[in-house]
C-alpha cells in the first residue's frame, strides 16, 4: 500500500467518522437548534475530510475541481439551509 493509498483510507474514514457523529448529535440531542448544529457542523467536516482524501485519486485537474466544487456548492448550501430552519425554529419552538 502507498503513502497516496493510506492517506486516502485515513481521510473518508476520519470523514465517515464525522459523519456518524454528526447522525449520533441528530438522534440524541435535544432540541432542534442544538441537533442543527451538531448536524452542519460534523457533516461539512466530514465531506471536507472525504473530498481531501479523494483528491489524489482523480484522473485530472478538472475532476479535482469539480470535486472542490461540488463541497462548496454543499457547505453555501448547508449554511444557506440551516440558517432557514433555525429562523423557523426559534419562532416556533418555546424556549426553556
Amino acid at each position: 500500500m502507498s503513502l497516496v493509498d493510506f492517506y486516502t483510507v485515513i481521510a473518508v474514514c476520519a470523514g465517515g467518522f464525522f459523519f456518524l457523529a454528526g447522525s449520533v448529535g441528530l438522534l440524541r440531542f435535544p432540541d432542534t437548534l442544538t441537533r442543527l448544529h451538531a448536524l452542519t457542523k460534523a457533516d461539512n467536516l466530514g465531506l471536507g475530510l472525504i473530498v481531501l482524501g479523494l483528491l489524489p485519486r482523480t484522473d485530472g485537474v478538472a475532476s479535482a475541481i469539480q470535486l472542490i466544487l461540488i463541497w462548496l456548492l454543499a457547505l453555501l448550501a448547508s449554511g444557506a439551509s440551516s440558517q432557514l430552519i433555525a429562523r423557523v425554529a426559534s419562532r416556533t419552538e418555546p424556549r426553556a
